[in-house]
């Protein structure tokens, strides 16, 4: 039975030709990016000669490509580009919170996705573990970026007269004893966390919470939003900070890709290529 007739559209509303030509395009898969034209027939159990002729259609339009023996196919730009543009239209918290998620299952941790709202930081998206320390925090909640790691770590790509501008006030409010005083302050410590992937410290803007912040770059490497893992100050003597950082600066890395669709440098036909191999 059609794929289509089993999610219960109606058999008028079905066009053949359309419904044949992307079933091909679904049997290609990381496990099987080179399929023949007899192998395609057989594993849809259409006539070859039809596949043949779909297959000519789609390699016409860019969807499929003869590999370099000229007999066997992959898939093909178009389908590439067909999948960045469904990234381009997805917003930053569509695409963050499945990367939270699998980040939250793997360090046991709450984490947060936050931008930065002019002088303020903005919690976007959560994937939280059930803790007191939980409930601190809810997607909306605005904090002061002078004052937060997150802060930091947005705040990175300004420059000091940008800073300044922000922060025009002689003295920062404090949160704690470790809040900058001056915008002065505030700049040296963003220039020290440039040369580091990630940035660690308990207390920074609650005594009992401990946070680890990595920018998430978008395209051209401007730092868009922030992935952290918030946990209690109470549990850094036995936390592993090597495993926590990897863990947080690989999902960060994650969604840094997806919102610049490529991998800075790459160029879509590298993506192909490597896939042939």
């Amino acid at each position: 039975m059609s794929e289509v007739l089993k999610m219960g559209v109606p058999d008028k509303y079905i066009v053949p030709g359309l419904e044949r030509g992307l079933r091909i395009l679904k049997e290609f898969n990381r496990k099987d990016a080179t399929l023949s034209a007899p192998e395609l027939a057989r594993r849809l159990d259409i006539p070859r000669s039809t596949v043949f002729r779909l297959l000519s259609t789609l390699e016409s339009l860019g969807f499929v490509e003869r590999d370099a023996g000229g007999r066997d196919y992959t898939l093909g730009l178009a389908v590439l580009r067909l999948g960045f543009e469904c990234l381009a239209s997805k917003d930053l918290t569509e695409l963050g919170r499945p990367i939270l998620d699998r980040l939250r299952d793997k360090v046991g941790y709450s984490c947060n996705l936050v931008v930065r709202d002019g002088r303020s930081i903005v919690y976007v998206a959560r994937s939280a573990v059930p803790s007191p320390f939980a409930n601190m925090v809810y997607v909306g909640t605005r904090l002061p970026a002078h004052s937060t790691l997150f802060g930091r770590v947005l705040l990175r790509d300004l420059t000091f007269s940008q800073l300044h501008d922000l922060f025009p006030e002689e003295q920062l409010h404090r949160a704690t004893d470790k809040t900058p005083a001056t915008v002065t302050e505030l700049f040296k410590q963003i220039q020290l966390d440039k040369e580091h992937d990630y940035v660690f410290e308990p207390g920074y803007y609650e005594e009992s919470i401990a946070t680890l912040a990595v920018p998430v770059f978008g395209r051209g490497g401007a730092v868009i939003s922030a992935i952290g893992v918030t946990l209690p100050s109470a549990h850094i003597e036995k936390l592993n900070l090597d495993e926590l950082a990897t863990a947080a600066c690989d999902a960060a890395l994650e969604l840094s890709q997806l919102l610049d669709h490529i991998v800075p440098g790459t160029d879509v036909s590298t993506i192909q290529n490597e896939r042939k191999q």
